[in-house]
């Protein structure tokens, strides 16, 4: 998939930036942000998300504006945190696993099964516990970590079903290209494969992949389920997805500004969350009907779970395991 649009969009931003910084000798001058996100136009994270945060910004009437960027236009989802780490975008939002390209601890928290649901993760990212990893991701990256929305459950896509690891045997398939995701493969015994988030229609389409995993808001806004039969309901990761600000950027803002930011960001979590969970719901019910997509929910979770936690166990740096053991400790 290309984006014609792309750099004509990215020298967009920079006028935008140049402009702010013309005007910033006025104490009410405006402040436009510049906001990346991969998602189409109607996924959640976008309408329920993204969108809702510069309007809650705007009404708050803080001489703060963002501007909103979705489809990948500033760039492939492997590309638009380096801008944002480089100060080229001011906000993103990314999965703890692409951060961890940056910062190798955070991206442990999307290792497979390492939380039991949203409600564990959210209080995790709520508690003081979080808070030295977001403070050193903060200082190797020079990026700060404004909140954590939901991205949706996980689950296997393939023309065939996947109950079990051993249906994984001989598939290709699709992981994003980061170490915590070719390790999630490697723990519940599937073969990735490596392919652009932007390229994995075609992928699905030309048989250089035999499935994929997502959650199911993606599975439908990419249209995943032209491309496979059969979703097969293995809950294996519970996605979390940080919203980011180039330290910069945050820093231009003033106090007024950065309370309102914040707390649009942070007020935006559960509707998005409320947003992905009825669009989860809706989609399954579509597919159900349609037969677009056959539906398997007997998976065998609990040894896709034993088996992840054991490889995380015996493969994790201590630090690493550490952490990944105590997001789910007690359960």
């Amino acid at each position: 998939m290309s984006h014609p649009y792309r750099w004509t969009a990215l020298a967009s931003v920079l006028v935008l930036g140049l402009t702010a910084c013309g005007d910033a000798g006025g104490s009410d001058a405006d402040v436009t942000l510049s906001f990346a996100n991969s998602y189409t136009t109607d996924h959640p994270h976008t309408r329920c998300g993204i969108d809702l945060v510069a309007e809650r910004v705007d009404e708050a009437g803080v001489g703060l504006a963002v501007d909103t960027f979705p489809n990948s236009q500033l760039g492939d989802n492997t590309e638009t945190f380096a801008s944002v780490m480089s100060g080229d975008i001011d906000m993103d939002v990314q999965g703890s696993a692409a951060l961890g390209s940056a910062h190798e601890a955070i991206g442990v928290l999307d290792a497979a099964y390492a939380f039991d649901d949203v409600d564990q993760m959210f209080a995790y990212f709520d508690s003081e516990d979080s808070a030295a990893l977001k403070a050193d991701f903060e200082e190797a990256t020079g990026v700060r970590i404004l909140d954590v929305w939901y991205f949706g459950d996980r689950h296997f896509t393939a023309n065939q079903p996947i109950r079990t690891p051993e249906d994984l045997a001989g598939l290709r398939m699709r992981f994003p290209d980061s170490p915590i995701y070719l390790a999630n493969a490697e723990a519940m015994g599937a073969t990735p494969t490596t392919v652009a988030f932007e390229e994995v229609y075609l992928a699905l389409q030309q048989g250089t992949a035999d499935g994929q995993e997502n959650p199911i808001p993606t599975v439908s806004a990419d249209s995943f389920d032209e491309v496979q039969s059969h979703i097969s309901l293995s809950g294996h990761q519970v996605g979390s997805q940080m919203i980011v600000i180039s330290g910069a950027s945050w820093d231009g803002l003033d106090e007024a500004q950065q309370e309102a930011l914040q707390t649009s960001v942070s007020d935006v979590r559960e509707e998005n969350r409320a947003c992905i969970e009825e669009a989860e719901a809706e989609i399954l019910q579509e597919w159900a009907d349609s037969g677009a997509l056959e539906v398997v929910d007997d998976v065998d979770v609990d040894t896709f779970r034993d088996r992840s936690r054991a490889y995380f166990s015996d493969h994790l740096d201590t630090e690493q395991r550490e952490l990944y053991e105590s997001l789910h400790a007690g359960s």
